[in-house]
Formats: C-alpha cells, structure tokens, sequence
C-alpha cells in the first residue's frame, strides 16, 4: 500500500532529511516550507499523514494542526518541536495530535511513530481541551521525558486516577500539579499531603478530618483534606509508606468516594480525582504481603514513570539553565549562565537526589559565585568526588556501600543539615521542605536537635516534591 506524507517545516534540512528517513518504494514524502501552502497540499493532493514543526514564522504549527482537523478530521497529524515541555504536548494533542516528537529526533523513533500513525490512520481521536496553562518547571526533551508529556496530555482530561513512579527528587510533585492543571478539575484546589511524615493518628486526621473532642487537642472540628479537595486533586505522597489499617481506609474512599472524619459517625461524600506518588516497588510491596493487592489495582489505573536524571543526561543542559535563572532571579544575583566545561562536570554526575539535588548544587553555586558566568571551580563538592570502580561518583554522599534509597535520603538530610552548622531553619531552605517537615524526618533518623533561635517548628506544611522535572 502507498502512503503520501507531507512534512512542513521552515527549515528545508529538516523536510530533506525526514524525506532521506522515511521515502522507500511504498513511501512519499513531500517537503513544504511554508504552512499556508501545506494547506494547499493537503486540500489537492491525497495525504495520508501530515508532520508539522511547532514553531514557523508564517503560521503556528499548533494554529495549522487546527486548520487540517478542520479540513481533513481523519487525517493523523504528527507534531514536532524543539522546545520539548508538557504544554505543547498537551496543546498538540488537545488539538488532535496523534503523537508529539521532541527534536532531535532519533531515527527509529520518528519511523516507530510514523508507522504506528499509518496503522491508525483510520482511528478518530477524541479532542482534548486545549487552553491549558504552561507548568514552566517541567523541563525536558528527551525520549523518556516526551513520554511523560504524552502521558500527562492523555490522562489529564479524564477522572483515572493516577500513580507517579521515581525516585526522590525526581520532580513528582511537579506532574501531579501537571495532571491537575491541565485537567477540567483545574479551576478547583490541588492538595498535596506526604504521608511518610505523618503517624498513623495525625494522617487520620489530615485526610480524612475529625470532630470537636474526637481526641485530645480536638477543640474544634477539622473538615480534612479530601474535604478541602472536593472538586479538584489530592496528591498522596508516598503512599507506600502508609501502614495496613490507613491502606483499608483510603481503599474505602476509592470504592465509594465517602469519607468519615474521626470521631464521627457520618460518612460524607467527596468528588476527589486521587493522585499518588512512591519511590517504592508497590508491585514488591504486594507481593511481600505489605501493601494491599485491591488498593494497588485501584491506584495504578494509569501509571506514570518518571526516569532518574542519570537516565536522562540530555536534559541536564536545559535544567542548569533555567534553574540558573531561577536562582539569580530569587538571589538577585547577576549570574547569566555556566561555561561548557560546567556543563560537562554537571551532566557527568549520577545526582543520586535527582533534580532536586541538582537545584540546591546550582543554587549555592549562584549565591557564592564571584563572576557572571559559572565556571568549574564553582562546584567543588563535585571535584570531591571520584569514580570508583562501578563508575558511580562518589562525594559528600557516601555511595560506594550501595545504601537503599531511604538511607540516602537519611544521608543527605544529615549532610545539608551539618553544612548549615546544625540550622535545621537554614537546612530546611536548602532541603527545599518546611520546618516542620525537617524536625519529623530527623525524630525518624533518631536525630533530636536543640531549638536555635528562628528554629521554630512551623505551624503547618508538608515535606514536598517541588523540584523541577
């Protein structure tokens, strides 16, 4: 069967080499610089798939896909752009996108998308809402993050919940708010609530709510944060982590969308979508008798990986820049950006805390630096380290014994805190976590420290995954 596909792009390169890649015997490709004459194209000639560049000086690539849905609604549209984020993702899509391409492109991604796109040549697709707000803290191009984007876009417009897979520091905070801003639910609130830092007793009465005097310093009654989050999202951080008897409760307001504050006796109705989070293998948990087997099926309806920054280099380049930017901007530093040997240093370490980590290594950098632009010198804590022989670097975080995930955590929390000279004020800014948050992790390590002046607990907040992704 011959296929037609009209590739438009202002840049003649991109329609040559697109054409070198996917023209064979069964195959033409057609080249258009200019989008107003692909319109042309598409009205005359028969085309079975269209690939559009996002940014054309002539006419939006997002304005042209809207153009050929209206002209031609069955024909698939690939949209590529170079400047990989969740918003255009979600507009392209939203729009009627079949698939979304981050430049570069790899080859056999591009023939894998275009092949896929024939077969489902076909296939009518639902629109999606395309007004949505930009989340400019995700940041990314490559493979595995344009698949997060893609997921988000999906999902997003509809009630599924939702289970964010990665590690601590990977940014899951950031694509739950992702999910809840480019949803219908968006005009409503987003509450994020991380259950490793809460008892048993206090996560009770956070999430579900209670009444006056259903325990001691109950004065007066609390609605919860389902309640709050009727309407919207609530993010569960760390579910994992949440012990058998909360699993059956947060089960029960899964199945029947009902919660009972503590103390009380009325069981209330919540419109909630759920969101959850956890750096641990749910699937293992369940397997090991620690997590129930009917709350993991509930949860993961749709499920979201997000890759480790050592799996993603490629993206380390975009994030030092906009968090450079972030940071001079917050520090009122005159920092404009970091030399290509930096760069190199950065993009070469494991960053076994992940974006987050990165962000505190830039943002001290950015408060002590002497010169406008970063230089090597400006990161000494990555001169410490040194490759050992399973090519892990190794620094102010011991990672040469392999230490689980919860003791890296442990490790980390222990090292900013000392840098601070024991400030747990000063730590917390670093840690990128409130106070309170700080205090309840180091009572976990069976650390105690004594109140400093300014060090007081804060009254309320949650340890969060703010980082950028």
């Amino acid at each position: 069967m011959n296929n037609t596909i009209l590739v438009v792009d202002d840049d003649a390169v991109t329609c040559r080499l697109l054409s070198e890649v996917l023209g064979d015997a069964e195959t033409t490709v057609l080249g258009e610089t200019d989008p107003r004459l692909a319109l042309d194209r598409v009205r005359a000639d028969g085309i079975d798939l269209a690939i559009v560049d996002v940014h054309m000086p002539q006419l939006d690539g997002l304005t042209l896909l809207s153009r050929l849905r209206t002209e031609r609604p069955e024909l698939p549209v690939i949209v590529m752009t170079a400047f990989g984020s969740i918003g255009t993702a979600v507009r392209a899509i939203g729009a009627g996108a079949v698939d979304y391409m981050s430049k570069p492109m790899n080859v056999d991604e591009v023939r894998t998308n275009v092949r896929r796109a024939l077969e489902r040549r076909s296939e009518e697709r639902a629109p999606v809402p395309a007004s949505v707000r930009q989340i400019e803290d995700v940041v990314g191009r490559s493979p595995a993050m344009v698949e997060v984007y893609k997921s988000i876009a999906r999902v997003a417009p509809t009630p599924a919940t939702v289970l964010i897979l990665g590690e601590s520091g990977t940014g899951k905070e950031l694509i739950a708010r992702a999910i809840h801003e480019h949803s219908p639910r968006r005009g409503a609130r987003f509450v994020a609530v991380d259950c490793a830092s809460l008892g048993d007793a206090l996560l009770e009465s956070e999430l579900f709510g209670h009444v006056r005097g259903a325990f001691t310093g109950a004065v007066g009654p609390s609605p919860g944060l389902f309640t709050e989050a009727d309407g919207g999202t609530i993010f569960l951080d760390e579910i994992g982590d949440v012990s058998p008897a909360m699993q059956a409760r947060l089960l029960r307001v899964l199945q029947e969308r009902e919660v009972r504050p503590v103390g009380g006796t009325k069981w209330n109705h919540v419109d909630v979508r759920v969101v959850a989070a956890t750096h641990r293998d749910l699937a293992a948990l369940v397997a090991a008798g620690r997590f129930r087997e009917d709350l993991y099926y509930r949860l993961e309806v749709v499920t979201i990986a997000l890759p480790p920054l050592r799996e993603r280099r490629e993206d380390i380049p975009l994030l030092v820049e906009r968090l450079v930017q972030r940071a001079a901007r917050e520090s009122a530093k005159a920092v404009t950006g970091v030399s290509q040997a930096a760069i190199e240093l950065l993009s070469a370490h494991d960053w076994p805390g992940n974006v987050r980590e990165l962000a505190h290594v830039l943002e001290r950098a950015v408060v002590l630096a002497r010169h406008e632009v970063l230089t090597s010198e400006d990161f000494p804590v990555l001169h410490k380290g040194a490759r050992d022989d399973g090519g892990s670097l190794v620094g102010t975080v011991p990672l040469g014994d392999r230490p689980t995930l919860d003791e890296l955590k442990r490790r980390y929390v222990l090292s900013v805190l000392a840098e601070q000279g024991g400030n747990v004020s000063r730590a917390a800014i670093v840690l990128g976590i409130d106070r309170r948050s700080l205090h309840r992790m180091l009572v976990r390590f069976g650390r105690t420290t004594r109140a400093r002046a300014g060090d007081a607990v804060a009254a309320d907040g949650d340890e969060r995954d703010d980082s950028m992704a």
